[in-house]
């Protein structure tokens, strides 16, 4: 490591702003220093990005798989050294540093597959009809094009999987876009390493200079800067719902309004209804203690609202939650800022009228470490305060008792957007409770049965999204193959020389994908 930005395939350091990572572990800063990106480096970046657009944009799709999955192949390559830089700035335990680089791996491979098919452009052919009456209609063909350089911002919580060469950067890739990575600062090194495989990919690939660069920021002023730049074309974030809005009101503000696709925050709602607490309440009680203190509660995904209705087993349930939870072994958080802003927001919490600490964690912990905690609220007073429905990002969880169904129904209608719900219920009672499942399915992005919110599959099927503010766009996913729908859009050529057009919808499908004729799906040629 040497603390440099990536612009494009050199190294820079032209600024005298410097930091270093943490090691919330240890309690110390780790020993590399950073460079903080200078305006004249923002400018190279963005500059070579729109060059190589021109390029990269064009490139067939076997030359991405081929690009893609070398990256993989060379983030493979960084070994043990990836894993250390990893642990030594998140206090993350090796086995999640694994886990995850298998899942950015996957991520890059299923990406590949994608666009060595090819048929993800959903090429869309209608014939000529010149004979037509009263009047002849045109040859019109469409396909999906990429809409230029993106800028993605890593995630704190994810080093991997949703930062450098997450899923942000592989579906933009994939896509035909270049990607300038604003680097999180929590993780400037692992950021660092990944970046030096992917541009030793793209040089092994003899991909266009600019296809990828990496920027070091401490602070907002680079982010700022590139969303600002008038030719990055589309933003991704995964983080706060304030650090997310933004960015989405500076996109707003440009000349020329871009897309910003955050992912923000969610409190991940679960509904458990009567006859399953009072059947499986100790067995629910236990598997939700893990959920919630699951990585110390810092994953976007935490079930952070429980909601249920007033019955016999309720008071045995919310008491065995709280011990459960709070026999937990305590874990260490990202970084110290993270820890005081969960303390800042659980104190704020419980300070609020009605709520009442079921469980709280009392023993004395290492530096950095988090204290897991279990409230427990009226839905009358949970209704009244809209405080009790932002987020507290880390160990914690707060029961809702409601009065009844019409009270449940009326919370759930007044959430903000969410990416998950969740109903635990059995088999018999579920048919009971449909107006409180459609509200739910009004709120959020992926509804789970009888599971945990906690864990997001990386699949075809998968939503990682849902109404704001869980993200900025609730049409698009940010997780699987379909979200390389945010990094493209629909253009049509009209009556074009079949000579001229692109592979993908000349008449002979030299690419052989599936294309949509005339209203009939096949891959045939015209």
């Amino acid at each position: 490591m040497t603390g440099k930005n990536y612009i494009g395939y050199s190294k820079s350091n032209k600024g005298t702003v410097t930091y270093n990572t943490f090691n919330p572990l240890e309690n110390k800063n780790n020993e590399t220093l950073f460079y903080e990106a200078t305006s004249k480096e923002i400018a190279d970046a963005v500059n070579l990005a729109s060059k190589a657009f021109e390029k990269y944009s064009k490139i067939s799709g076997q030359a991405k798989a081929e690009f893609l999955n070398a990256i993989a192949d060379e983030i493979l390559a960084l070994d043990q050294k990836l894993l250390d830089v990893y642990c030594s700035e998140t206090g993350l335990p090796e086995g999640r540093a694994i886990g995850e680089r298998g899942r950015t791996i996957g991520q890059l491979r299923a990406f590949a597959n994608l666009v060595a098919d090819g048929s993800w452009v959903e090429a869309t052919i209608d014939l000529a009809q010149p004979n037509r009456t009263p009047m002849p209609k045109s040859d019109i063909r469409k396909m999906m094009i990429p809409i230029g350089p993106v800028v993605v911002f890593g995630a704190s919580n994810f080093p991997l999987a949703y930062s450098t060469a997450g899923g942000d950067t592989a579906a933009a890739l994939a896509s035909g876009c270049p990607v300038i990575v604003k680097s999180h600062p929590m993780h400037a090194g692992t950021g660092e390493l990944v970046a030096s495989a992917i541009v030793k990919a793209a040089k092994s690939c003899d991909m266009p200079e600019g296809v990828f660069s990496n920027l070091n920021s401490s602070g907002i002023e680079v982010g700022q800067e590139l969303v600002q730049h008038s030719k990055v074309k589309a933003v991704g974030f995964t983080g706060s719902i304030r650090g997310g809005r933004a960015l989405l009101d500076l996109a707003a503000k440009r000349k020329e309004p871009i897309p910003v696709f955050a992912e923000m925050g969610s409190i991940n709602p679960v509904v458990i209804l009567p006859e399953a607490i009072e059947h499986r309440g100790t067995e629910l009680a236990e598997t939700y203690a893990s959920s919630i203190t699951l990585g110390t509660g810092q994953f976007c995904t935490n079930p952070g609202l429980i909601l249920t209705i007033e019955n016999k087993s309720l008071d045995g349930f919310v008491q065995h939650l709280a011990s459960s939870t709070v026999k937990k072994a305590p874990g260490c958080m990202l970084h110290p800022k993270i820890l005081k802003a969960f303390n800042t927001n659980r104190v704020n919490a419980v300070a609020q009228k009605g709520i009442e600490v079921k469980g709280s964690y009392k023993e004395q912990i290492q530096p950095n470490y988090a204290q897991q905690i279990i409230t427990e609220v009226s839905g009358s007073s949970f209704i009244e305060n809209e405080v009790l429905h932002e987020e507290v990002f880390g160990p914690y969880s707060m029961v809702v008792r409601c009065k009844d169904k019409t009270e449940l129904e009326e919370i759930i209608a007044k959430l903000e957007g969410q990416l998950t719900g969740t109903i635990i219920a059995e088999k018999e009672e579920v048919d009971n409770y449909g107006k409180v499942i459609s509200a739910l399915q009004n709120r959020v992005g992926r509804l789970i049965y009888n599971g945990v919110p906690t864990g997001v599959e990386v699949c075809q099927s998968m939503v990682h999204g849902g109404p704001y503010p869980a993200s900025t766009d609730s049409r698009f996913t940010a997780v699987g193959v379909e979200s390389i729908k945010r990094w493209v859009r629909p253009f049509s050529f009209q009556d074009w020389p079949n000579s001229l057009l692109p592979d993908e919808l000349k008449n002979e499908n030299p690419l052989a994908i599936s294309r949509v004729v005339d209203g009939i799906s096949n891959s045939n040629p015209v």
